[in-house]
C-alpha cells in the first residue's frame, strides 16, 4: 500500500507541476507579440534594469529566503541569509559583468548553519537592438563551513542567455551549467560529483510608480547524476524603486512552490530582498 501511495503521489505531483508549466509556456508563447525592439539608444528604465541580470549594473544585495516544509523530511525547514555582489567592467571592447553570491545558512533540516558554497559568474555582454546577449563561464567555489551545507567539490560551467526588452517590459532566458572537477570535501573521497544545469526563466513587468512585477528567480534544475529535474519552482516576485536620500533602492518580496517532490529539496520558499544600485 505505501508504494502505491508512493506511486501515486509521484504522478499528482507530476500532473500539477504540468498543468503550471503549461501555463507558463503559454504566458512565455505570447512575450514576443508584446516585447517590440527598442531603440539601440535608447536607455534602461533603472527599475527594470535592476531585474536584468545582463544589465552593466553595479549592485548590492541582501536576500532572506525561507522554506517552511521540504518534500520527503518531517520537520523541515530552511533558513538562508543571502549576500550577492554584481560588477560591471570593461576588458578592451568587452563589456562584463561578475556576480559573486555568498549564502550563509542560519537554519537547515540538518540542524547545522554557517556559510554555503560561493557561487561566481562572469558574461561578456553584446548590447543588440531589441535587448542583450551574453556568454560567459560560472563557477562554485566549495568554501562551506559543514559537509551538509556544501557540495565540497570545485566545478564550473558555460552560462549564457539573452534580455529583450521594450520601456515597461523584459523577458529572457538564462542559463548555468556547473560540473565538479575538484575537491572531495573532508578527504574521503565519497562526495558525489556535481554536474547540474540551470533554466532561469526571466520576466518583468514595469507598473506605475516604480512598482514591478514578475517571474521570482526559478531556477530549474536538471541534474545529470539523478538523470531527472531536481527542482522544478513555480512563482513570483514584486519589486518597488525607492531612494533613500540619493541611492536607489529596490526592494522586492516573492515566494515559489517546487513541484519535485521525488527528491528531498524545499517545497515551498518566500524571500525578501533589499537591492542597493548604483548606475555606472
Amino acid at each position: 500500500m505505501d508504494d502505491k501511495g508512493g506511486i501515486m503521489d509521484c504522478k499528482q505531483g507530476s500532473r500539477r507541476f504540468i498543468v503550471a508549466l503549461r501555463a507558463l509556456a503559454y504566458v512565455i508563447g505570447f512575450l514576443p507579440l508584446f516585447c517590440l525592439p527598442a531603440a539601440a539608444d535608447e536607455p534602461q528604465a533603472l527599475e527594470q534594469a535592476a531585474n536584468d541580470p545582463t544589465a552593466s549594473l553595479l549592485s548590492v544585495s541582501l536576500s532572506n529566503l525561507y522554506s517552511g516544509d521540504y518534500h520527503n523530511l518531517d520537520n523541515g525547514r530552511g533558513n538562508t541569509v543571502q549576500l550577492r555582489m554584481s560588477l560591471p567592467f570593461k576588458t578592451g571592447k568587452l563589456k562584463h559583468i561578475t556576480r559573486v553570491t555568498f549564502p550563509l545558512i542560519t537554519d537547515s533540516p540538518s540542524g547545522k548553519t554557517g556559510v554555503g558554497d560561493m557561487v561566481v559568474f562572469d558574461l561578456v555582454t553584446f548590447d543588440q537592438s531589441w535587448g542583450r546577449w551574453g556568454a560567459g563561464i560560472v563557477g562554485s567555489i566549495p568554501i562551506a563551513g559543514d559537509e551538509r551545507l556544501g557540495s565540497g567539490k570545485l566545478g564550473a560551467g558555460p552560462a549564457m542567455g539573452f534580455v529583450a526588452r521594450n520601456p515597461g517590459f523584459l523577458w529572457g532566458v538564462f542559463n548555468q551549467n556547473v560540473f565538479s572537477f575538484a575537491g572531495d570535501g573532508d578527504g574521503d573521497g565519497d562526495r558525489e560529483d556535481v554536474r547540474v544545469s540551470i533554466l532561469q526563466p526571466i520576466v518583468n513587468i514595469s507598473l506605475p510608480n516604480k512598482w514591478s512585477l514578475g517571474f521570482s528567480e526559478m531556477n530549474f534544475t536538471y541534474d545529470w547524476e539523478k538523470g531527472d529535474w531536481s527542482n522544478l519552482p513555480l512563482g513570483i516576485k514584486v519589486s518597488k524603486l525607492v531612494k533613500l536620500d540619493q541611492l536607489p533602492v529596490t526592494l522586492s518580496a516573492g515566494g515559489e512552490y517546487n513541484f519535485q517532490d521525488n527528491y528531498s529539496g524545499s517545497e515551498w520558499t518566500v524571500n525578501g530582498t533589499v537591492k542597493f544600485l548604483l548606475p555606472m
